[in-house]
């Protein structure tokens, strides 16, 4: 067999596991909030405000992350030979969503030094969560906070901890001791508005995170929970406004209609994506999205129409890129 037909099996061989592997990374089941998620596809930021997330176009990493996994498996630093995975190798493989696996092979997890003072603990704590290590860091963190009750960072983080092991009552109980020592800390009432909303008491989160846009105006995490948590209540206009408020009108549209979607409410949601086309008729997300609402309410000809649109912008962007790379 000729080394050219050699060739072209091993790139289709590659190019079939590459294409399952981004087909798998794209269908996982993503963590944290379901709705935060949708309103960060958009570039939003939402959620835990001490829950740091890796930042970057998610969509591109979700892509390109099967394809550098791929060709890890297959070089090395030491030499260009076919070789096992190493513990190394497996921890990168979390940006696809795949889990480790802990045997007998994997190290033992991180230790910290002992600890006597109450900062100590908190210290050991935060290392610890940051680390993943959430037994640890509710043992360390709960230590702290006995010892210094009035160590609100203990009792934010501890809530932290407990709503990542899904104690939701445990982490409101900790952000409600935080919000009480420090009752004009808008990060902590924003942790707690939005655990409260996480589980349903819309209501009282409303309540929580209007206290802590007060308290911090122009902050888009608390702004934009502050808007999932009145979708919830269905009061999708003053949403948009916090919305928008957050990152603009282009994203407020972006975000209200992408909610009203999930929702069912497929209607309203054009109404919000054809003002953000108005806004930027090159919004390709607003094209994508009206393209298939359209054609799912029957209106054929009208998601045709924005389809040739998308295409349209699409040809001139290649065609603009063809022209800079000369």
């Amino acid at each position: 067999m000729s080394k050219r037909r050699l060739l072209a099996i091993f790139i289709a061989l590659v190019l079939t596991v590459a294409v399952s592997a981004m087909w798998s990374a794209s269908t996982i089941e993503r963590e944290g909030d379901a709705d935060a998620n949708a309103i960060e596809d958009s570039g939003s930021s939402a959620g835990n405000a001490k829950e740091h997330k890796k930042s970057g176009n998610k969509v591109v990493k979700i892509l390109a992350a099967p394809f550098k996994a791929f060709g890890r498996l297959f070089s090395h630093k030491d030499n260009n030979r076919l070789q096992r995975t190493t513990e190394k190798d497996a921890a990168k493989f979390e940006s696809v969503g795949v889990s480790r696996v802990d045997d007998s092979r994997t190290p033992e997890p991180k230790k910290l030094a002992l600890a006597n003072s109450a900062k100590e603990h908190l210290a050991n704590g935060r290392s610890y969560l940051l680390n993943g290590q959430l037994n640890e860091a509710i043992s360390e963190l709960s230590t702290a906070a006995s010892l210094d009750p009035r160590l609100t960072e203990a009792h934010n983080l501890l809530g932290v901890a407990f709503d990542k092991k899904g104690l939701a009552d445990r982490a409101k109980e900790s952000y409600e001791r935080a919000v009480k020592v420090e009752p004009e800390d808008a990060q902590t009432l924003n942790n707690l508005g939005f655990s409260l909303y996480q589980n349903g008491n819309y209501r009282a989160a409303v309540d929580r995170l209007k206290r802590a846009v007060k308290l911090a105006p122009t902050d888009e995490r608390i702004l934009n929970n502050l808007g999932l948590a009145l979708c919830r209540l269905g009061k999708f206009d003053d949403a948009y406004k916090h919305f928008a408020r957050a990152a603009g009108p282009l994203t407020g549209n972006l975000n209200t209609a992408r909610m009203l979607e999930r929702f069912g409410r497929d209607d309203d949601a054009i109404k919000y994506y054809e003002d953000a086309r108005r806004i930027d008729p090159s919004s390709t997300m607003a094209l994508r999205r009206l393209t298939d609402l359209y054609k799912r309410t029957g209106r054929l000809e009208q998601s045709q129409a924005v389809s040739n649109t998308l295409a349209g912008i699409s040809v001139s962007n290649t065609a603009q890129s063809s022209s800079s790379g000369r």
